[in-house]
């Protein structure tokens, strides 16, 4: 897949590769004459300003803006993938994780043999992070329950309750673009991010109206969004999660937040392995993939 870097504005090529059981997500990243590996883990987070940027532990590599290729991933129930980058940062596509999973399923799938292995929430865990708070619970599957409240009269306060399948991530939240207000274009221009936004990638919130043609492809676009980012961050936990995630005014600082607590508290978390089909086995992407598209420029990305 090749398409535009959000913020770097430069373009990016992606290729995913079949992976082994048990690996989970890896990205290998291209650049200056080198492959550096940063893994898929949320202890490899070095960044959630504006989206989630991962960086290797010993070779000073990163990859940035993960979260929608990683929704996808985790919300078709792909638990084994290497992806490789050719810059650093993933590129944006449409805004949303559409592009990335008819791709995913334009190649198909293959199960792996051995267990498919979850963590399992046993106990409440909350965050608090200012007005923000996050919240996850035991749970027989994987459900968000999401709430945004935003001073815009195109936002305002929507909620999320959603059992997350591959049926319901399709038909729910992968489609959700990722959006941006007009009047924070200058700073983010100025602090060198959003270079590579545009009507194209992001939905654009003026003062009186949204300012893409189409408008919405939800009337909630905006928190079935941030319900697709969650998806994204969370599938850093190293293994589906099965659990009930809440989040009140949340975002990438949250949901990683919240991994973190979880896995802080021993007593609250455990894995278990199953082989029940069809969701219940490792799968992988059949064979390796590059399909490539274009993204156009301007806009902001606030995301």
């Amino acid at each position: 897949m090749k398409g535009t870097g959000v913020h770097s504005g430069a373009e990016v090529s992606l290729i995913l590769h079949p992976a082994e059981a048990n690996t989970g997500y890896n990205f290998y990243v291209q650049g200056g004459g080198r492959v550096g590996h940063v893994p898929g883990d949320f202890r490899a987070v070095s960044n959630l300003t504006l989206c989630t940027v991962l960086s290797g532990m010993h070779d000073g590599v990163s990859v940035a803006t993960v979260e929608h290729l990683l929704a996808a991933l985790r919300g078709l129930g792909v638990d084994n993938v290497d992806i490789e980058v050719d810059g650093n940062e993933v590129p944006i596509m449409d805004g949303s994780a559409e592009p990335f999973v008819d791709a995913i399923e334009e190649v198909g799938l293959r199960e792996l043999d051995e267990p498919r292995r979850y963590i399992k929430v046993l106990r409440p865990v909350q965050v608090k992070d200012g007005d923000a708070i996050g919240e996850i619970f035991p749970y027989n599957g994987f459900r968000l329950d999401i709430e945004i409240d935003f001073n815009s009269p195109f936002i305002g306060k929507q909620r999320l309750d959603v059992d997350v399948t591959p049926w319901s991530f399709k038909r729910k939240l992968c489609r959700a673009r990722t959006f941006g207000f007009m009047k924070d274009v200058k700073q983010l221009w100025a602090a060198g991010r959003a270079l590579g936004a545009s009507l194209e990638n992001t939905v654009a919130i003026g003062d009186d109206r949204i300012i893409n043609l189409e408008g919405l492809r939800y009337s909630d676009e905006f928190v079935r969004h941030k319900a697709m980012d969650a998806v994204g961050d969370l599938a850093l936990a190293g293994a589906p999660i099965l659990g009930l995630y809440r989040s009140s005014r949340g975002g990438h600082r949250l949901n990683s937040a919240v991994l973190h607590a979880l896995y802080a508290n021993r007593d609250a978390w455990t894995i278990i392995e199953t082989a029940e089909k069809p969701h219940a086995r490792h799968v992988a992407p059949s064979a390796e993939f590059g399909i490539a598209f274009a993204t156009p420029n301007f806009a902001p990305e606030a995301d």
